[in-house]
């Protein structure tokens, strides 16, 4: 069993409000305040045990013991490389590279970001306890954001389904892009597959990318791409769409004499800290096997 405090000093626009009501507005869901409030000394208010049920005032301090009740134990670690862009007690954000899964999945149990993540935790003497928060295909490379417990976990799934996290990717595209764009088309699984996408206008599900050309060189584009919808494989379906799919794609336009993997990278991401409320941005800066395709 995992614990971590959380210390709130109640303002005065939260005067009167229970404690369930204030920590529903911080987060929290009912399950994890379910949890909470059932474990020992899980609510403190001014240094005594609390339930969720009191009225709160301004300038008290009420502490909440964040419990985790399963870590991930069968998660295997592995030394594998692990490129940290930043961390600290509610987040990790790391620079995923290409070829490496997200998860463990069939044929991949032991070699992917999640077990290099349990090494690096086990290296620390912590249980892993990370969950992604959105994910890249294998073969994107590029920025993943980890939350380390469960009410970063919660804030950050709440802020993905209000499009509250904003992700943007460099494709290199074969052919030369419109200067801008915005594709319009929706994807589908693939009658006979259980991986690839389609456009198919009757069984699809919306999905909108907007896309800018920021360079053209050896017959290849540069574009900066940024998703307003997040179906599987959206970049890649919808560049070929319009008849400039991404070099490498084993999927979409398997053509690897320029490069083994489709080139797409995740270069940016933007978000609010699950706790402190900082905005916080960060920057992966595009790998070397894109950038050879513009030399």
């Amino acid at each position: 069993m995992i614990r971590k405090e959380i210390q709130y000093t109640i303002p005065s626009d939260d005067d009167g409000k229970t404690v369930e009501r204030f920590l529903r507005s911080q987060g929290f869901s009912r399950h994890l305040i379910i949890l909470t409030k059932y474990h020992e000394n899980g609510l403190v208010l001014d240094g005594k045990p609390t339930r969720s049920n009191v009225k709160l005032y301004a300038g008290q301090t009420l502490t909440v013991a964040i419990v985790n009740n399963s870590p991930n134990e069968n998660m295997q670690p592995a030394p594998l490389p692990l490129s940290i862009v930043h961390e600290d007690d509610d987040i990790i954000v790391l620079n995923k590279p290409a070829g490496m899964p997200v998860h463990p999945s069939q044929g991949h149990y032991d070699d992917t970001l999640s077990n290099a993540l349990a090494y690096y935790y086990q290296q620390l003497g912590e249980p892993f306890t990370a969950r992604s928060v959105g994910r890249l295909d294998r073969d994107t490379s590029g920025l993943v954001l980890f939350a380390r417990h469960e009410l970063s976990a919660c804030i950050l799934a709440e802020q993905m389904r209000n499009r509250e996290i904003h992700r943007e990717y460099r494709a290199i595209c074969t052919g030369i892009l419109p200067e801008s764009g915005v594709i319009d088309a929706p994807i589908a699984r693939a009658h006979d597959s259980t991986i690839e996408r389609i456009i198919d206008e009757v069984r699809g599900e919306q999905a909108i990318t907007h896309f800018q050309r920021l360079a053209v060189k050896n017959g290849y584009s540069l574009a900066a791409v940024r998703l307003e919808t997040g179906r599987t494989h959206q970049i890649r379906v919808h560049m070929k769409h319009i008849g400039h799919p991404l070099p490498g794609d084993f999927l979409y336009h398997p053509d690897y004499h320029v490069i083994q993997r489709q080139a797409l990278h995740s270069c940016r991401l933007a978000f609010r800290h699950p706790i402190t409320k900082e905005e916080m941005v960060f920057t992966a800066p595009i790998p070397e096997d894109m950038q050879q395709i513009l030399r």
